[in-house]
């Protein structure tokens, strides 16, 4: 019997090794490319996805806080962004599984694309970390960013609104300083990499923001007022300047959607 997309899906979130949650990642969406899972929905997404041994994972203000030069602030920056790539994979996956069967094969294609790409995200980065002497899971990480599928596990809607159209809009407007700085520090490999990273996240927000007024138009609804009434019922923070406007205006984010919330 042909395995169905969900229950690959699982498989890979319920991985804990970081290295075998890359490859199985990888493998679902080759295989779901290739024709070789069943567009079938009979495995439920679990809450939690697994997790290393390590790192640590302590609450946002809890994490201690990063220093700024220094090779131990540069592990630290590295550190941070390969978690929020870690996390992102599951995240992706978590978006294919709960929602592909209402949302359909496409929304399904989108986000297994995306969850490949944050796994290959996350080697690269892990990998540019072990040349500076250390690893993935060497120091703390925050526990925050998992809450936000937590907390619209019921509802496509506010999944979208949040998690592309939020928090990874906010890594285009961050990830320009962030080059800047790693530039300074003379690392232009590192520099490469979150170009290339910065790249990938204009697609992904491309991805939310399309499925997103998809389903705004199926609701019946303006696209621009329910992304806010949406944020305003899950996303906990603030929408705040300053913003990359022409990367995400290229993501398919107009500058009246967000401003309107900052």
């Amino acid at each position: 019997m042909q395995t169905t997309i969900a229950a690959a899906i699982r498989a890979a979130l319920l991985e804990c090794d970081p290295h075998a949650k890359v490859m199985a990642t990888r493998k679902v969406a080759r295989d779901w490319r290739l024709g070789r899972l069943a567009f079938a929905f009979d495995a439920a997404m679990p809450e939690t996805p697994g997790r290393p041994n390590s790192p640590e994972l302590l609450p946002p203000g809890k994490m201690p806080r990063r220093k700024g030069g220094g090779e131990r602030g540069r592990i630290a920056l590295w550190h941070a962004l390969a978690h929020i790539e870690f996390v992102a994979i599951d995240l992706a996956l978590d978006m294919a599984g709960r929602f592909g069967e209402s949302m359909g094969r496409q929304f399904v294609s989108d986000f297994l694309k995306v969850a490949a790409d944050e796994a290959m995200h996350f080697s690269l980065i892990d990998r540019h970390l072990r040349t500076q002497g250390s690893h993935y899971g060497a120091l703390p990480a925050h526990d925050g960013l998992w809450s936000a599928a937590h907390e619209t596990r019921g509802d496509v809607g506010g999944r979208l609104a949040v998690v592309p159209m939020v928090l990874e809009a906010r890594a285009l407007d961050v990830t320009p300083a962030a080059i800047e700085r790693v530039r300074t520090m003379g690392d232009e490999r590192g520099a490469r990499i979150l170009e290339r990273i910065l790249d990938d996240e204009i697609a992904h927000v491309r991805f939310g923001a399309n499925h997103f007024a998809d389903h705004a138009e199926r609701l019946g609804d303006e696209p621009g007022e329910l992304w806010k009434s949406l944020v305003f019922r899950y996303f906990h923070g603030s929408v705040k300047p300053p913003f990359n406007d022409s990367a995400r205006l290229a993501a398919g984010l107009s500058r009246d959607l967000y401003t309107a919330l900052a």
